[in-house]
């Protein structure tokens, strides 16, 4: 063995840890130090670092929904890192912001990361774990993380960006008012309040609960739920539906739509309040063409067919009476703060389960081609968990997933580590009392990216 290769080996074994067998007993916990600060812009940060602590760091980034600073996804899996020597640390962002902190999140993530190493010392590795809001946050990191990170693994990421985000999303709630009750007035946009958002919402899911009772109804909520990227296996269905059971994956999209936009509409008030006005738009979107590109088309197609539809007709319908249109202020901020450009400065696992409300899968489609467009696709791997739910990952899947980036950044090389066996294999040893679910899968494109910006349609 060259002398390389024994350093390359001792490093490992002191970052990753021993190898924990199937039949192993389960990792005890040591005590940790608590650690809190508050950095200049008023955000705050948590640590906690187990006791003769000299391995990695994880700056953990939380989702939306809150600004109390986080240093993990949940206490159980908290424990499981401590117990496994990794120092934790995660800030709230900036609490006199929006919900939506992107204007202040990396930039308190990274000096949470230093305000922490000044009391504990440089760790031998930095890696960065993000969730939802998080995991686009930690796409962000990836991008700035030479010099703070060595690594990062993003999960459930919303990492096609806050604009694509409000885009799809308008694009399935505006397909649902205008083809179920046009002469409705349902707040799309624009929001005073996050009350306003709850309003639309009710609004939306009484239309489409009313529509269920006709075929014609169905097919017209499918197409709305196919430009919203919803999942198509609902927690109310035994196993999921086949893919050429039009009404079984129908029935479990109308199941997420419901359940989803009392969370989604309220929650763009706070991405406008972040970005200063609306930065959604519909002008000039050809509907016809987004749904060409959906996953989900054949679904709609024998919906169509079943009820008797004329599907063109009402994608023509849906293009012709676009409206919305954004502000090009509001635009530009959720680009320079809330968008990835692909770009990579170190190695970068996502995970992301395939049945994901909020989350689409699809993004990770999307985000793969920016990386690859950007020349840093070598530094890029996916894995997909076959689960329900968004961010619904376990102790096991997420430790895996740190251990993956880990092997990258020691040997350079992804090698079988971040592959499905390799990620189900590496969960399954960690011998801890949940299921891992690595599977392989390919997501289809992410319906309502788009492919212009509407500067000449500002307000």
């Amino acid at each position: 063995m060259t002398r390389k290769r024994i350093l390359i080996a001792a490093l490992a074994a002191v970052l990753l840890g021993p190898a924990v067998g199937p039949a192993s007993a389960a990792v005890s916990a040591p005590s940790a130090a608590h650690y809190t600060g508050t950095l200049p812009d008023g955000a705050t940060w948590i640590a906690d670092v187990p006791a003769g602590w000299h391995g990695p760091l994880v700056l953990y980034s939380h989702g939306f929904g809150t600004l109390t600073a986080a240093d993990a996804p949940d206490p159980g899996t908290a424990q499981e890192l401590l117990a496994r020597g990794y120092a934790l640390v995660g800030s709230s962002y900036d609490p006199n912001g929006s919900l939506w902190a992107l204007d202040s999140a990396v930039r308190d993530q990274f000096a949470s990361l230093t305000a922490v190493e000044r009391l504990i010392g440089r760790p031998r590795m930095t890696l960065a774990l993000g969730t939802s809001m998080g995991g686009l946050i930690s796409a962000l990191e990836a991008q700035q993380g030479r010099g703070h990170l060595d690594g990062v693994l993003s999960t459930c990421g919303l990492v096609g960006g806050g604009i694509d985000l409000n885009n799809y999303e308008l694009d399935g709630e505006y397909a649902i008012n205008q083809l179920l009750a046009p002469d409705q007035s349902v707040t799309l946009v624009d929001y005073a309040n996050p009350g306003e958002g709850v309003a639309a919402a009710s609004q939306l899911s009484a239309l489409a609960t009313a529509a269920q009772a006709t075929a014609a109804g169905r097919a017209r909520v499918a197409l709305g739920t196919a430009l919203l990227n919803m999942p198509t296996w609902a927690n109310q269905q035994a196993q999921p539906p086949a893919r050429d059971d039009a009404d079984g994956i129908a029935q479990a999209q109308y199941d997420w739509l419901v359940g989803t936009l009392p969370f989604i509409m309220p929650a763009r008030f706070f991405i406008e309040l972040a970005a200063g006005g609306n930065a959604s738009w519909n002008v000039d979107v050809d509907y016809g063409a987004l749904l060409a590109r959906s996953p989900y088309r054949r679904t709609v197609e024998a919906l169509y067919r079943e009820a008797g539809l004329d599907l063109h007709a009402d994608l023509t319908n849906l293009t012709r009476h676009t409206a919305t249109r954004a502000d090009a202020t509001a635009v530009s901020w959720l680009s320079r703060t809330s968008t990835v450009t692909g770009r990579l400065e170190v190695p970068t696992l996502d995970l992301h389960t395939i049945y994901d409300q909020l989350a689409p899968v699809e993004y990770e489609n999307q985000y793969a081609d920016q990386v690859r467009a950007a020349g840093d696709d070598a530094l890029l791997r996916q894995g997909y968990v076959a689960r329900r739910g968004h961010c619904a990952f376990t102790s096991s899947e997420l430790i895996a997933g740190l251990q993956a980036v880990q092997h990258r950044i020691i040997t350079g090389r992804w090698d079988q580590a971040a592959t499905t066996q390799g990620l189900q294999t590496a969960a399954l040893a960690l011998n801890l009392a949940d299921s891992p679910a690595f599977v392989a899968f390919h997501p289809g494109p992410l319906v309502s990216h788009r492919i212009f910006w509407p500067w000449r349609d500002s307000a």
